[in-house]
């Protein structure tokens, strides 16, 4: 049985190879053309063309409490449809990316990922006996990326069973068939994720099958300091919330910032911290001046534009 530690400590790994952050980016939207899985969202990267995105949204619209829940709820059809537009879809993107601070989306997803991969990833591995931290977390990456059965058939046709040759050989043995199969691959995205095969051969090679502290995955540290909770905040008070125009409007002291910086830069507007449609047009004006797409919506690029940390 594995201890919360160790559970923190497994998903860490993977959360590392999804998102390079060992709590992951519960707000990390990526698209990539040509991979198979489409818009890919949260923590652990869940996918349209899986459904799980659909599944994951569904359950946060259903929250207490949550505060983009009406705005997503009317893309809840074109999720479940597993529609291709919704890829490129703009504003889907940047709510799901605002949501992604917002406390009930966290948790959500938490529970969400623990109950679709982790829980499966554990029972899948203790079924042929698998009961070592860093095999667990081999099993459970597996499960997030895709292909443990094929990969598991594999190494036990060509390398023999957990049973028969010992759970560390058989993770050892599963790790480099699983690279081959990777680096070998037909789709040229999957040759690129070779990284997770290295970073568990190290683990391997250094005698971490318990996962002890402390462990490098990928120039990340992973011990009790880094693994400690992070601050779960929501959007109303996130400093780096993306500002747009919405109903009702967003109010702060980022808005504003970004007022403020708007005015200096000569652009006429009121600093009242309320992001209405004039406020929204400005920002317009100021991205128009910079080069930026003038979209209304201040993220990164027009953070630094502004001279704002973001």
């Amino acid at each position: 049985m594995l201890t919360e530690r160790q559970k923190q400590a497994a998903q860490a790994i993977v959360n590392c190879f999804e998102t390079s952050r060992l709590h992951g980016d519960y707000g990390n939207v990526t698209f990539v053309p040509g991979d198979l899985g489409g818009l890919t969202y949260g923590r652990s990267q869940t996918t349209l063309n899986s459904s799980n995105l659909y599944l994951l949204i569904a359950d946060y619209v259903a929250a207490e409490g949550a505060q983009f829940a009406s705005e997503l709820e009317k893309y809840l059809p074109q999720l479940q449809a597993q529609d291709s537009r919704l890829n490129r879809n703009t504003d889907l993107r940047n709510l799901l990316r605002e949501a992604g601070q917002d406390l009930a989306m966290q948790e959500t997803q938490d529970r969400f990922f623990d109950r679709v991969y982790w829980v499966p990833s554990v029972e899948k591995a203790q079924a042929i006996g698998i009961e070592t931290a860093l095999g667990t977390a081999v099993v459970y990456d597996s499960n997030i990326h895709g292909s443990w059965r094929l990969m598991r058939d594999r190494t036990n046709r060509n390398s023999g069973t957990v049973a028969s040759i010992g759970e560390r050989q058989w993770i050892a043995r599963y790790v480099q068939t699983r690279r081959d199969w990777l680096a070998n691959h037909s789709i040229r995205l999957l040759r690129k994720t070779v990284y997770r095969m290295d970073a568990f051969q190290q683990l391997i090679d250094q005698d971490k099958w318990d996962l002890a502290f402390p462990f490098t995955v990928r120039g990340l540290r992973v011990d009790e300091a880094a693994l400690a909770q992070p601050l779960l905040v929501s959007a109303e008070i996130a400093p780096t919330r993306l500002l747009m125009l919405r109903s009702p409007y967003l109010q702060g002291a980022d808005v504003r910032d970004v007022q403020l910086a708007i005015a200096k830069a000569g652009i006429a507007v009121d600093t009242d911290g309320i992001f209405g449609r004039a406020t929204a047009e400005a920002v317009k004006q100021f991205q128009r001046q910079q080069g930026l797409k003038p979209d209304g919506i201040v993220g990164r690029a027009t953070l630094t534009a502004l001279a704002i940390e973001g």
